[in-house]
């Protein structure tokens, strides 16, 4: 595939590619000049150049009244294009679900692995509502993804501004950690007993995601209106019978320091 095919990819494709490439080749030259070597009238060429000067290929100089073509360096080409691409990328999420909405059908994306089950965690932080309402599995979730990858998952959470409404059983909290907290944008309550809560969920803005345990070892995100409004139904109802956990206890004066409860 030679370099017209190529750059014919990205759109740079017939008149665009033609003054495009005389410009380069030129370097630095008066408009009628580059028109010239690209075998195109100059009225044309206005046209087709400023289109290239939008893509920020070229620039246009006025000197002494006439006008010159600057092309600018083709690395800059390379840096626009990764820029497009983590733009489109972080804004992917939410013009995923416009689309899904307005074709109204859910979007089932299934994720194997340690890395799936990570890709599944950090979507929940796409959150649009900066709300998360999630149902905590202690024993599954220390298991995978870990503590040292969830706590720079709440770090990231914490800093984006998202809090966290979240149900945990007592009997799947194997040790005294994420309690609820004012800075770490925490409300934690426990299920009533005998309701043992054994896979993680999030519900958030019209998604459902969810880890599995270790053992079965995927991730699943879940995109519909209705599935996710069925989904924040139940996580109320159940939320609204479920007991406030009580805020770690501070050292007593003259106790010396007691070992409290991670907020991470």
């Amino acid at each position: 595939m030679d370099m017209e095919e190529k750059l014919a990819k990205i759109g740079i494709t017939g008149k665009l590619y033609r003054l495009y490439l005389a410009a380069v080749e030129l370097g630095e030259a008066p408009v009628q000049e580059v028109a010239a070597r690209a075998g195109l009238p100059r009225t044309t060429a206005y046209d087709v150049l400023g289109r290239l000067e939008q893509e920020e290929l070229i620039r246009i100089e006025e000197r002494n009244g006439r006008r010159y073509v600057v092309a600018e360096d083709p690395v800059g080409m390379l840096q626009r294009l990764e820029l497009r691409r983590q733009v489109i990328s972080d804004l992917m999420p939410q013009i995923r679900s416009i689309y899904n909405r307005a074709k109204g059908k859910p979007q089932i994306r299934f994720y194997e692995g340690a890395e799936g089950i990570h890709t599944v965690l950090w979507n929940t932080l796409t959150c649009q509502s900066r709300t998360l309402r999630g149902i905590l599995s202690m024993h599954e979730l220390i298991e995978t993804p870990g503590l040292a990858e969830m706590d720079d998952y709440i770090t990231e959470r914490v800093k984006r501004g998202i809090a966290l409404k979240v149900l945990r059983s007592r009997d799947r909290d194997v040790e005294k950690i994420w309690p609820s907290a004012r800075e770490q944008l925490r409300e934690l309550r426990y299920a009533p007993e005998g309701i043992t809560l054994g896979v993680t969920q999030y519900v958030y803005d019209d998604k459902v995601s969810i880890i599995s345990s270790k053992r079965e070892n995927y991730g699943l995100i879940i995109e519909s209106d209705d599935f996710a409004r069925l989904q924040l139904t139940l996580f109320e109802t159940l939320w609204s019978i479920s007991i406030p956990a009580a805020p770690p206890a501070l050292p007593r004066k003259g106790a010396g320091a007691r070992k409290q409860a991670k907020g991470a």
